[in-house]
């Protein structure tokens, strides 16, 4: 099975668009250009299939073998124990904010075992690589932003202290995220956070650039910026 989707995705390789993804992502493994949607196709086919094994013995040659098994975990019918399972193993093969973020967004089984999750990703919060923490801030964007969690995921952001930028990148998509559906007390929490020069203007930018937000409140937020 993984030599036959490695032809496919060889055959499916767009170059232009290989040039184009090539100057956004930077990743260690080879980029073909194959498309997200037909990355997510394949990923959904194989969901049906041996997809356990198709990630236990790929060789992860391209980037487009990573991101299948990174979507296909969403794509599964099977417990949260197993997901975890698999996760663990995927997790250690992400180098890049594309497939991490893709994989994140594509976790729906999160919103039935919030809780059994939520220990997951703390776990992986608690540690020194980029990618497994950047992980777990995506996931609480996509999550866990309401009243049972927004004052956690505050705390956390303030406790912890990131110097890589596609974490920091991560915290002030997430800090614009609960400003949007909690402006009140995200912005309380801007008035007395201990966030980095960087991630707090980062965050004020990004809040700025949403639609959600009136032009009042941007004109706010553009006053609050760090110089």
């Amino acid at each position: 099975m993984n030599k036959e989707i490695k032809k496919e995705l060889e055959k499916l390789a767009d170059e232009k668009y290989r040039d184009f993804h090539k100057k956004l992502c930077n990743t260690k493994y080879e980029i073909l250009g194959v498309r997200l949607p037909i990355l997510r196709d394949i990923a959904k086919r194989l969901a049906k299939q041996d997809w356990q094994g198709y990630i236990l013995k790929s060789k992860d040659e391209v980037y487009e073998e990573v991101m299948i098994q990174a979507l296909v975990i969403g794509y599964v019918k099977t417990d949260i124990e197993e997901i975890k399972k698999y996760l663990d193993i995927i997790l250690t093969k992400i180098d890049n904010w594309a497939i991490c973020d893709s994989m994140c967004s594509n976790l729906k089984i999160t919103k039935n075992n919030t809780s059994t999750m939520w220990e997951y990703i703390m776990q992986k919060l608690n540690t020194k690589k980029e990618y497994l923490i950047r992980f777990s801030y995506v996931m609480m964007l996509n999550y866990y932003i309401n009243e049972d969690y927004l004052q956690h995921i505050l705390k956390i952001i303030d406790k912890n202290k990131q110097e890589k930028y596609y974490i920091q990148m991560a915290i002030a998509w997430l800090v614009s995220c609960t400003y949007v559906k909690f402006p009140k007390q995200t912005m309380e929490y801007l008035n007395i956070s201990k966030l980095d020069k960087f991630t707090y203007n980062k965050s004020l930018q990004k809040i700025i650039e949403s639609y959600r937000v009136s032009k009042d409140e941007k004109d706010t937020i553009r006053k609050m910026r760090k110089q």
